[in-house]
């Protein structure tokens, strides 16, 4: 195991800049996280400030959502809420030990827990009033999925989350800058035509304090604004359930037809409450390290060279009013080997085939 000591500075330093006295909550989903927690745990002590924890047995959870009614999880939400209010920084880890561990909760059972627990508690409250980073930790049901054994997964899992984050900050400015002044982009790619307006939205970096892996650009399209058609070629776990070749046609901001490897479960879950047919989020990944898929979103919508839109939810950052129980993001790799694409911005190209071809963002395409 890389040193888990370094790791922890870096989230208690960079990501969370926990000061002396603050209330610090570690969320940890896994028991296998529990080598990172106590370096998380002695980490803060150092820093002068007080932690706090919950390590989450997975098999209770699973139990414990599956039987819910929604006057208990309002419950549940509201003790939880309480707790984070008393919290200047939040640390959540999630530790599965496998993509599919909740994947037969009714999907009614796991939005009665996104509604009331994510959305209110996580959401509404803890991006905005705190100083939050969610991570993963590589397990071996993580291992195992990449193909590889738990200690070359775990050199690669330590390389992707320790990149110059200041350097990769700085160097992300100006594609920020160009996403706040753009009204249409445009996505062309195999099986792709899509078009939308992102004008009046706030546009945010991503770079390494609310995520790691990180390195992104988002906003959110207008609600109403995404025409055309896309096809998606990076598998993904969404709750439970492995969805690939997906693709989507929207008209006027909305998907009025979806298709993939099980079509069936996908309309199922974009017909869990009105606006989970419109989209919540566009992000453009610049993470040079991570260059294939590993069916895990953390880590897929970071891939250099890819792009990422997410049905649902918009985060109250770059809030474009569309608020969902679900926040699915599906990647689209560009690069060559992955068939190409092309994005523009107000008519102008600005990346082609995974690569910025205005200058003023090259350096983004170098940054390892």
């Amino acid at each position: 195991m890389p040193d888990l000591n370094t790791f922890a500075k870096t989230i208690i330093e960079y990501s969370c800049s926990v000061q002396a006295g603050e209330n610090v909550l570690i969320l940890a989903e896994g028991l296998e996280a529990k080598p990172l927690v106590l370096e998380l745990v002695r980490e803060i002590y150092r820093a002068g400030a007080n932690p706090f924890f919950e390590m989450l047995d997975t098999d209770v959870q699973k139990a414990f959502i599956s039987g819910c009614n929604e006057r208990q999880m309002e419950t549940f939400s509201e003790i939880s809420l309480h707790k984070l209010q008393q919290m200047q920084a939040l640390i959540v880890i999630s530790a599965l030990e496998s993509p599919e561990k909740y994947a037969d909760i009714p999907l009614e059972q796991m939005s009665l827990f996104n509604r009331y627990y994510m959305q209110r508690c996580f959401y509404a409250y803890g991006v905005t009033n705190t100083k939050w980073i969610y991570l993963k930790y590589p397990t071996q049901g993580m291992a195992k999925l990449f193909g590889q054994s738990q200690e070359t997964f775990e050199q690669y899992y330590f390389a992707v989350c320790t990149l110059d984050y200041a350097k990769i900050s700085s160097a992300m400015d100006q594609l920020t800058a160009l996403f706040q002044k753009t009204d249409r982009v445009r996505i062309l790619a195999d099986g792709t035509d899509l078009s939308f307006s992102i004008r009046g939205i706030p546009a945010q970096k991503s770079d390494g304090r609310n995520g790691l892996p990180d390195g992104e650009v988002f906003t959110a399209p207008v609600r109403n604004s995404a025409n055309g058609v896309i096809s998606f070629n990076c598998p993904l776990y969404f709750r439970g359930q492995l969805l690939e070749e997906i693709r989507l046609v929207f008209e006027n901001g909305k998907v009025v037809e979806a298709s993939a490897n099980d079509s069936a479960r996908l309309n199922q879950i974009l017909d869990l409450d009105e606006n989970a047919r419109y989209l919540g989020e566009f992000a453009l990944s610049v993470n040079n390290r991570i260059t294939k898929p590993m069916k895990d979103i953390l880590f897929d919508e970071k891939i250099g060279g890819s792009l990422h839109l997410a049905l649902g939810n918009a985060y109250i950052t770059t809030d474009n009013g569309n608020h969902s129980s679900i926040h699915m993001d599906i990647v689209q790799i560009q690069r060559p080997e992955f068939g190409g694409g092309e994005v523009w911005f107000d008519d102008v190209l600005i990346r082609k085939d995974g690569k910025f071809v205005l200058d003023a963002l090259r350096a983004l395409d170098e940054l390892l």
